[in-house]
Order: C-alpha cells, then structure tokens, then sequence
C-alpha cells in the first residue's frame, strides 16, 4: 500500500487535515446550535449551508459570525458554572442558620431518615458553628 516513507507521511498528513476537519465542523454546530440570537430558520440556513457547500460554508460561518464564538461560549461556560454552584450551595445546606439545621434535622428524625446520633451529631455542629 505504502510504497516509501513519502505516502506514509502523506497518508498521515491526509489522515490530520480530515479529523482537524470534522473537529471543525463539530465545533461550527456547537456554536449554531448554542446560538440565542439565531432562530430555527437562521440555523436550519447555516446547517442546510455547512452541509451542502462544506469549504465555503464553514469560511462563511467564520467570517460573519466568527467574533461571536469565543463570547457564546464564554456564557455557556459561565452559565455550566453557575449551576454547579446552585448545586453545591443546595447540597450543602446553603451555610443557614444553626435552628434551619436543627430543625431540618428534626424532621429528617421524625421521618426515620436518620437515626438519634445523626441528629445529635448534626446538632452539636450546628451549635458549636453558631
């Protein structure tokens, strides 16, 4: 198949130059689809165009709407971050006041859901933190 050590390299430059590609072409319908201020007839045009004229298509994209990117992704990244954030802050129990805890608690004990330590455990913590 490979004849010399120059189709080898060829086939493997080929070989980078098509995935780099496709990367590309994950990357634009990420960005098109992550796009607010595009509605569905905006990105079906961008997608139809991409799809049909693949090497203009993604020169087009880049070119009109290029500069907006990095700040779409920029949010995404802030909004991912802020969700994370809202998560931990509720699995911690939001840093409340030490009678939110214990009450929290005493409820969790009445249900069953934790035992008599737990709640003493989980009381004197949030009497020694107060």
């Amino acid at each position: 198949m490979f004849d010399d050590n120059g189709s080898f390299l060829l086939a493997m430059f080929e070989f980078f130059i098509f995935f780099a590609w496709i990367m590309c072409l994950f990357y634009i319908f990420a960005d098109i689809f992550r796009s607010h201020d595009l509605g569905g007839m905006g990105k079906t045009v961008w997608c139809l165009f991409v799809i049909v004229l693949p090497l203009i298509g993604v020169f087009s994209y880049l070119i009109a709407r290029g500069n907006g990117m990095t700040q779409r992704n920029i949010e995404q990244q802030r909004a991912i971050q802020q969700q994370q954030a809202d998560y931990v802050r509720s699995v911690a129990g939001g840093g409340g006041s030490s009678v939110d805890q214990i009450a929290s608690a005493k409820k969790l004990l009445d249900d069953g859901t934790i035992t008599q330590t737990e709640f003493d455990q989980v009381k004197a913590k949030a009497l020694a933190a107060a």
